[in-house]
């Protein structure tokens, strides 16, 4: 009655480090607006996993097997909005000055991130049905999937919204800023394609 820690924490290391959607926006916003800017929707994009970690933990997934047709479709309209980011992040420019105009993305902002995120809804389910022993309560199961879910994102996300600030201060008004930027938007849509398909 358990849940495999370690074998899920080698598994959620391997899913929240990897490029993503998630992963693809908060480089992008680290980009875009720098690190200490980006830190709100960081925090946002951290929890907002909790918003679909414990409707799953609490039995959403039996609804999938008496609604199958609301899961497909919310499938592809997260897949749509993922593709929309994707599109918004290529025509991005990393301008110092547009920077400081505009404000960066909010932490309300992160927490809709993973609910619309299909390799976020992948990754949760597969922790509950390859990690979690059957007669394990279904409390104790949840808790240890979102802590250490959340633990992982609290190591792994700043790094990519770090990572974003360091690559923009190389190559903001530079000719390879264009490059960058269609190939986070092109990562971000490779994912989510991987994902649903």
């Amino acid at each position: 009655m358990s849940v495999a820690l370690a074998s899920f924490s080698v598994f959620a290391a391997s899913q929240v480090g990897t490029p993503g959607p998630a992963n693809m926006a908060l480089l992008a916003t680290g980009a875009r607006y720098g690190f200490r800017a980006a830190l709100p929707f960081v925090a946002g994009v951290a929890l907002g996993k909790q918003l679909i970690i414990w409707p799953i933990g609490f039995g959403l997934m039996s609804l999938a097997e008496t609604v199958p047709g609301l899961f497909l479709a919310l499938k592809w309209i997260s897949a749509a909005y993922i593709c929309w980011l994707a599109w918004r992040v290529a025509h991005l420019r990393l301008d110092p000055d547009g920077a400081r105009v505009e404000e960066a993305p909010g932490f309300v902002s992160g927490l809709w991130v993973h609910p619309l995120n299909p390799k976020a809804w992948a990754m949760i389910v597969t922790g509950f049905t390859s990690f979690v022993t059957p007669d394990t309560p279904t409390f104790q199961a949840t808790a240890t999937i979102a802590l250490c879910l959340l633990a992982t994102q609290a190591v792994f996300h700043p790094i990519w919204t770090l990572a974003g600030d360091r690559i923009a201060r190389l190559v903001a008004g530079r000719p390879a800023e264009r490059y960058l930027m269609g190939t986070l938007a092109a990562l971000t849509v490779a994912s989510v394609l991987y994902v649903v398909f």
